[in-house]
């Protein structure tokens, strides 16, 4: 299942940041910032226990995903990029800046 991990941060451009709790990495972080402010983040917990969105650049989410690492990562490589025809682009709800991307400040 990590492999799924691996080979989506070798292919794609998104950066990871590890979360440390008590010298323990208790969850990872991933974001891919798109352009004209697009962006999807991943949270992995464990390998039963990930979740996935992307906002539009109103921080407002557009589409999400969670549950097992493998499928999380196969929905977000089935994600058309936001320029897309096919990508999704009404609200489901607000990310409240909770994502940081490169160019944004918080």
């Amino acid at each position: 299942m990590l492999r799924k991990l691996i080979d989506l941060r070798s292919t794609a451009q998104w950066s990871f940041f590890p979360v440390v709790t008590a010298s323990e990495v208790t969850e990872i972080r991933g974001v891919r910032a798109w352009v004209y402010g697009w962006a999807d983040a991943l949270l992995v917990r464990y390998s039963s226990d990930a979740a996935a969105l992307r906002v539009n650049p109103d921080d407002e989410i557009v589409w999400q995903q969670d549950g097992g690492l493998a499928d999380v990562v196969d929905r977000l490589n089935e994600l058309p990029p936001p320029e897309s025809s096919r990508a999704p682009s009404l609200t489901i709800g607000h990310a409240r800046r909770l994502l940081w991307t490169p160019g944004r400040s918080l």
